[in-house]
Parts: C-alpha cells; sequence; structure tokens
C-alpha cells in the first residue's frame, strides 16, 4: 500500500470513529498520532523536510530591475542516470535551459490544475442538473491583462 493510501485510510478511519467531521487535518493527525495509527518513519521526516524546504524556495522571491515580484528559484525535473530528481537554481544565474524546462513544467502543471477544475465542474453540474450550472471561463486573457492593468496603476 502506498503511503498516499495509507494515509487516505487513516482518513476513512477517522471519519468512522465517531471524531468530529469536518476536520482540519492537524486535528486528525493528532488522532491518527494518539491512536498509533501513525509513527514517523525516517523518510518520512526526509519527505517532510523536503516539502518544507520546497515550500520556503517557492515562497522566496526578489524584485527585479522592473520592480516586479519574482519568484527567485526554480525547479526542474529532469532524469538522470535512470532516475527522476528535481533540481532547483537560481533565476539570476540559473542556465536558459533549465529556466525553459522550469516554465514549460509549470505551465504543464497550470493546464493539469484547469483540467481538474473542469472536471470537478461538470460532475457538481451534471449531479445537479435541477440548478443552473456553474460556467467556468478557462480563457484568462482578460485576468491577466486586469492584473497587469491594475498594477501599472
Amino acid at each position: 500500500m502506498t503511503y498516499s493510501k495509507q494515509m487516505q485510510k487513516i482518513v476513512a478511519e477517522y471519519r468512522m470513529s465517531g471524531e468530529p467531521w469536518p476536520a482540519g487535518t492537524r486535528t486528525m493527525a493528532a488522532w491518527a498520532i494518539r491512536t498509533g495509527r501513525w509513527e514517523l518513519p525516517e523518510s518520512a521526516a526526509i519527505s517532510k523536510c523536503a516539502e518544507d524546504l520546497q515550500s520556503a524556495m517557492r515562497e522566496d522571491y526578489i524584485t527585479d530591475k522592473r520592480g516586479r515580484k519574482v519568484r527567485k528559484l526554480h525547479p526542474a525535473t529532469i532524469k538522470s542516470g535512470g532516475q527522476q530528481m528535481v533540481l532547483w537554481d537560481d533565476i539570476r544565474t540559473a542556465p536558459r535551459h533549465h529556466m525553459q524546462m522550469s516554465f514549460q513544467q509549470r505551465r504543464r502543471g497550470i493546464v493539469g490544475d484547469v483540467r481538474q477544475l473542469k472536471i470537478d465542474v461538470d460532475s457538481y453540474n451534471d449531479a445537479r442538473s435541477d440548478e443552473e450550472p456553474i460556467q467556468m471561463d478557462f480563457d484568462f486573457t482578460m485576468d491577466l491583462a486586469e492584473i497587469e492593468a491594475a498594477e501599472a496603476a
């Protein structure tokens, strides 16, 4: 069973235990630890530290020459020796190839998020055909233009 499946099982057990629902992840985590359903294996500690490092790097911004807030560190997923790994580099010193990969991979992630949003909205609307469907516009051109105009003002 994958770690993710183990976590999903803990959530299911939490829900069946009679504990308050809906619940926050910290509440569920405290319950899982208290009831002996979860211990921190070394691999999980490494994963948690890596996730925390990743979050911190994603929140590290600099101001460019034009006054724009720019993400400083950028990940790019590569294959090396048959292994997939994510390497982070600084936008100010990273080679073009790294930044091009990073930007393309980020764009693919955004497309995946939008695709999942569309699936979720479509499913919600299908399940409630007696109600007016929730409409979503997936063309972000105007949104970007409005944000840029507001920032320029």
